[in-house]
């Protein structure tokens, strides 16, 4: 299956560059992450197109089939729109249909100065602490399953930092890391952006684009980066801030998901 949409070849590289696997059905992959279960998009279906009306349940099947313990449904369509009877189809179905918008930049606008020294995370405990801020978001799942989800996804992270792919960068406030970016090389002079968060009580000082600025000037002065992507809500904060670093919309990125038990309330796992 040629995957098209940029957002997702970006996401199909860095999975399977960190360790994931992906199996080619011919309509769909399957995408896997042994290691991290868990993780909503690093175990999902991505469909080349749509299912022809009346498929939608199956679809959610199959992903029960290749998925039989897995506590959540992650889907993802090779296509930038679903018709409103499909998108009525799936929510009957039980899901959310989300529509992100993919950005890219050649060049980045310089942030305003924050209040913060601005470095690439190294180290056990530097990334002990990147996990903890991650937990830090979402009070509702439980500490001890979060942890493990978020520990899984730095071993990932740190695998792509060791073959030389990129770098997470993070603003510290008196020493506490309270905001985060990951930039990684996906295909020649392309590289992506991962998981750009901000501590509650540190958010609207600039240290979100202090972080993605730094990453991404990271990426173009060292490793040979020319095209820059980032992924965001299109209706949420975030993508104002990365507009404003000079990124622009290219495309979008449809995926749908059910979340059931203690990651229901979860967001962007």
């Amino acid at each position: 299956m040629h995957v098209t949409s940029l957002g997702f070849r970006t996401d199909l590289a860095l999975l399977t560059a960190s360790g994931s696997v992906v199996e080619d059905r011919g309509t769909h992959l399957v995408v896997r992450s042994p290691d991290n279960p868990s993780y909503f998009w690093g175990n999902f279906l991505l469909l080349a197109r749509p299912p022809f009306p009346g498929g939608e349940r199956e679809v959610v099947g199959a992903f029960h089939t290749e998925f039989p313990l897995a506590d959540h449904v992650s889907l993802g369509i090779d296509t930038a729109d679903l018709s409103d009877e499909a998108t009525a189809a799936f929510e009957d179905a039980g899901l959310t249909v989300d529509v992100a918008t993919v950005l890219t930049a050649s060049s980045l606008q310089a942030p305003r100065e924050v209040e913060a020294e601005v470095r690439p995370i190294s180290g056990d405990e530097e990334w002990e602490a990147r996990a903890r801020l991650s937990q830090q978001l979402y009070p509702q799942t439980s500490e001890e399953s979060f942890m493990t989800f978020a520990r899984q996804k730095n071993a990932q992270e740190r695998r792509l930092v060791d073959a030389g792919r990129g770098r997470r960068f993070g603003a510290f406030v008196d020493g506490q890391l309270v905001s985060t970016a990951g930039i990684f090389v996906t295909e020649d002079g392309v590289a992506r952006f991962q998981s750009v968060e901000t501590h509650t009580e540190h958010r609207r000082k600039g240290l979100a684009s202090a972080v993605v600025h730094g990453a991404g000037q990271h990426a173009l002065d060292q490793l040979g980066v020319r095209t820059l992507v980032i992924v965001a809500d299109a209706d949420g904060d975030a993508i104002g801030i990365y507009r404003r670093l000079g990124f622009a919309d290219v495309e979008r990125q449809l995926m749908l998901e059910k979340r059931t038990g203690e990651w229901a309330e979860m967001d962007g796992a």
